[in-house]
């Protein structure tokens, strides 16, 4: 139970993320997120220009890749206390794909196909922003990701412990 509240927590972590991305600018604030086609329309409109989508991808990736290589196996090893690789590794993966689910579930599927909160004006035609190609292609990067990632981080606990 306590795994699952923790990958509440990453999740509402990326919430943050992605409400404070949006807060001044709108959707064109985390454009970065956004398929080529979107951030390309979105400079050609003049709402923004290539330096600020490439700072806004620094500054978000800095704020979700710290934590899930930092905050994350702390909480594993020091809050739950874990021990052997495959207890770690697990509990990595399963803190891991509850923020993956919650992103492409909530944030992708609903939030961003489904609300007008992330609609910029002018690039309406290139709906569904997170299209069919853009789901297989997060999905297939995260179930390959995120275990590799778990497995580096409980070798690197491992061999400290």
């Amino acid at each position: 139970m306590l795994i699952v509240l923790e990958g509440l927590a990453m999740s509402f972590w990326l919430l943050l993320i992605c409400v404070v991305g949006i807060a001044k600018d709108g959707p064109v604030g985390l454009v970065n997120f956004y398929e080529k086609d979107a951030q390309e329309r979105v400079v050609e409109l003049g709402l923004t220009t290539k330096e600020k989508i490439k700072k806004a991808a620094t500054i978000s990736g800095i704020a979700l890749i710290v934590p899930l290589i930092t905050v994350v196996p702390a909480v594993v090893y020091l809050l739950n206390g874990v021990t052997g690789f495959w207890n770690c590794f697990i509990q990595l993966l399963c803190i891991y794909m509850i923020m993956n689910l919650f992103d492409r579930f909530f944030i992708d599927e609903w939030w961003v196909n489904h609300t007008k909160a992330w609609i910029i004006p002018g690039t309406e035609d290139l709906m569904p922003y997170v299209n069919g190609k853009a789901r297989i292609r997060k999905w297939v990067a995260s179930l390959i990701m995120f275990p590799v990632l778990a497995a580096i981080i409980s070798g690197v606990i491992q061999a400290f412990t």
